[in-house]
């Protein structure tokens, strides 16, 4: 384990609320590693918090930042073996995060990223908390390309809120995409592609979950639709999302009818949402340049210079 070097990349934004908590957590962590703070123009006290931890820092502007960009500019910048992933709002639930989120690539070459267990901050709602519950079980679990015709869309299934990744292995791909979202989903595609494997660490846990307006989850899912059509390869290989949000669904509708009854039509009504959301981004590229603008959850995007006109 010494002889492997591993950094940690967290993007940050006004992130004062969070940041001193995570440096806290993990400055016991019984592996070592570098850090890298990669902000947006913050205007509170983040980046003095990132010094006075000894943390690297640097600072771009707003109309600089993509979520696959960045995140590919920042692991060329702390060049280290292993390269792990936060984001400033996923709070370490203990200093042994870092240690068990690198085990699988520590032991196994053939795994190329491994990514944690989240679940929903203290005083999470039911619909903040159960996709947490639908996505991240107990039980650790690798995947391979082998295994879509068994998990469908959820093979490629990871989140750079808590992942890591073998440097050498995004070498291999051309590192992450310049995408609007769901930059983490498509390396695993292109890493599973290429014969490797991806663990899900049910022991590195974070908490981490947001509270969306229905207006929100359309945003979120637009924008996830319109990456989805435009990266077709994923569809050629296990096809429409659908079946796994139609598990998702009826999950859904049974814990909101064991635990709270009443709350039946919101959930119906948030499913369609995100669902319309979905199928409205899915042929975005078909919308006028403005219109994109409103109904995607990061206006910036649309005038930066990562989206292709």
């Amino acid at each position: 384990m010494n002889k492997v070097s591993v950094g940690l990349i967290i993007p940050t934004k006004n992130a004062q609320a969070t940041l001193n908590s995570i440096f806290r957590i993990l400055e016991n962590s019984p592996i070592e590693f570098s850090t890298l703070i990669i902000d947006t123009s913050s205007i509170d006290q983040t980046l003095s918090m990132a010094k006075n931890n000894n943390a690297r820092v640097i600072d771009i502007s707003q109309t600089d930042f993509n979520h696959g960009a960045t995140r590919e500019y920042a692991r060329k910048q702390i060049n280290t073996d292993i390269v792990i992933y936060l984001t400033q709002d996923a709070i370490p639930v203990s200093s042994e995060l870092i240690v068990n989120l690198v085990k699988p690539l520590l032991e196994h070459d053939n795994i190329a990223v491994s990514y944690g267990r989240q679940i929903a901050h203290e005083g999470a709602d039911l619909f903040e908390a159960f996709p947490r519950e639908f996505n991240y079980g107990n039980n650790s679990q690798v995947r391979g390309i082998e295994d879509v015709a068994e998990y469908g869309v959820y093979t490629f299934f990871c989140s750079n809120s808590c992942a890591a990744y073998r440097n050498s292995a995004l070498d291999e791909i051309g590192g992450f995409k310049s995408v609007l979202t769901n930059e983490d989903y498509f390396a695993v595609a292109d890493l599973l592609q290429k014969g490797y494997k991806i663990a899900y660490v049910a022991d590195a846990i974070v908490s981490h979950s947001h509270s969306y307006t229905l207006w929100q989850e359309f945003q979120r899912y637009f924008d996830t639709g319109y990456v989805r059509a435009g990266n077709p390869i994923i569809q050629e290989l296990v096809g429409q999302a659908e079946s796994r949000g139609l598990g998702f669904v009826t999950a859904l509708l049974n814990k909101v009818w064991k635990v709270s009854p009443i709350l039946i039509p919101y959930a119906v009504m948030q499913s369609i949402v995100k669902w319309l959301g979905y199928r409205v981004g899915f042929y975005g590229a078909c919308l006028p340049l403005w219109l994109r603008k409103k109904l995607s959850m990061q206006a910036y995007y649309w005038d930066s210079k990562y989206f292709i006109r």
